[in-house]
């Protein structure tokens, strides 16, 4: 059985129409978009007939950036970085995956993501490496990390009706359209040329 982390984004929803996951994983870590980001997840899994499985866990004492709403560690490479977050975020859905078959679990990462340690193909393997050394034996692989977002969206096929869905905002509920995140999104879509972009 194949899982995904789905977190709501473009990147992710792009990756769970492409992929077909049986179940998908959404985690509030106590990230401030936490509930846009799992009505995203969860509209698009009923669109796409999956099993959308939600963990709550409040992390926020060891978070930091835009995602919490506080300033960045001094270490931090951009300002919504979050320490440890994609481990932090893979070995909860490991957790919740645990004893229920799944062999793969899919991340969303792309190229870009690369500007964090965690989102590069060295660390998506060790990890893998590490998770298949355990009970589990879960696999994780990220199809999309040498793909651009506007390559994937492409490459998947994913219709404008389930993209419409995501959330990219690093900072709220409500897209501030300032953010990284917000930045991210404005700039996949005017490489796709979709919308006044």
């Amino acid at each position: 059985m194949d899982a995904l982390l789905l977190s709501g984004g473009t990147d992710s929803i792009a990756l769970a129409f492409w992929k077909r996951p049986r179940i998908a994983i959404t985690v509030d870590y106590g990230q401030k978009p936490a509930q846009a980001e799992i009505q995203a997840a969860g509209a698009v899994c009923a669109a796409l007939d999956i099993e959308h499985d939600v963990i709550r866990v409040d992390c926020s004492s060891i978070g930091s950036g835009d995602l919490l709403g506080t300033a960045p560690l001094g270490i931090a490479p951009v300002p919504e970085w979050w320490p440890y977050r994609n481990q932090l975020l893979i070995t909860l859905a490991a957790a919740r995956l645990a004893g229920r078959g799944a062999g793969m679990l899919f991340l969303g990462t792309v190229a870009s993501d690369a500007v964090h340690a965690d989102g590069t193909e060295l660390f998506v393997n060790a990890l893998s490496q590490l998770m298949e050394l355990q009970e589990g034996h879960l696999r994780v692989e990220a199809p999309a990390i040498k793909l651009s977002s506007a390559a994937l969206i492409r490459e998947s096929a994913v219709p404008l009706e389930i993209l419409g869905w995501a959330h990219s905002c690093h900072v709220a509920n409500l897209a501030c359209g300032f953010c990284r995140g917000c930045a991210k999104h404005f700039e996949t879509m005017k490489e796709l040329g979709i919308g006044p972009y």
